[in-house]
């Protein structure tokens, strides 16, 4: 599905979100407080746009993705992207300072097992910082936002995206993911410490952090 979605990707997330996606990937560095020397892995990074962005803290940034198609479609962002499983990493136990991920989580088969994979791949010490679709914590909002999701986002999508198809299954998969609370506790029984979260975007969006 990524592969088929992959040419238009980037410009369809900007344009669904009126940008504020380029504001989501500031906020996500920001809060990894990356330092010049650690390494850092972006999972679900696609194109590399997120990677792009990790990457001006002057860390040691790797993008994995497992869509092939998003990583052609990377358009010579000049920062490293392999092809890699998030439930299977090809990287070595404590290997990275901080692991990240912008909206991909939600789309793995197995969220226990890929939150166990990244642990393994966490120094001790390290931090992860995912930045996932959410629940709005107004409840007006909230009503406004499942209708965008449920009716807007695939009428936009059919319009500007190379897979109509792709972004009903997306807008699915948000309104199925669980609250900042229910994310937490699969974060905190996968074995992470310090667990905490903070909304973006009134809730529709947060980040959700945690320590190795």
């Amino acid at each position: 599905m990524f592969d088929r979605v992959a040419p238009r990707y980037d410009r369809t997330n900007t344009l669904m979100v009126a940008g504020q996606d380029r504001r989501w990937r500031r906020a996500t560095r920001e809060a990894l407080s990356l330092q010049p020397g650690e390494r850092c892995l972006d999972l679900g990074a696609g194109t590399g746009v997120s990677t792009a962005e990790l990457a001006r803290s002057g860390a040691d940034v790797v993008g994995a993705d497992l869509s092939l198609g998003m990583l052609r479609a990377h358009r010579d962002r000049q920062v490293p992207l392999v092809a890699a499983d998030a439930l299977r990493l090809p990287f070595a136990d404590d290997a990275f300072n901080a692991v990240t991920g912008s909206f991909f989580i939600r789309n793995v088969a197995d969220l226990d097992a890929c939150l166990a994979e990244i642990l393994r791949v966490l120094a001790p010490g390290g931090r992860m910082v995912l930045c996932e679709v959410s629940r709005p914590v107004w409840r007006p909002y909230r009503a406004a936002h499942g209708v965008f999701v449920k009716h807007v986002l695939p009428r936009v999508a059919a319009r500007v995206s190379s897979d109509a198809e792709a972004y009903r299954y997306l807008a699915e998969s948000t309104m199925e993911w669980p609250d900042q609370a229910g994310f937490a506790d699969r974060i905190v029984a996968a074995g992470f410490r310090k667990v905490a979260w903070r909304n973006l975007a009134g809730g529709a969006v947060a980040l959700h952090r945690g320590f190795n």
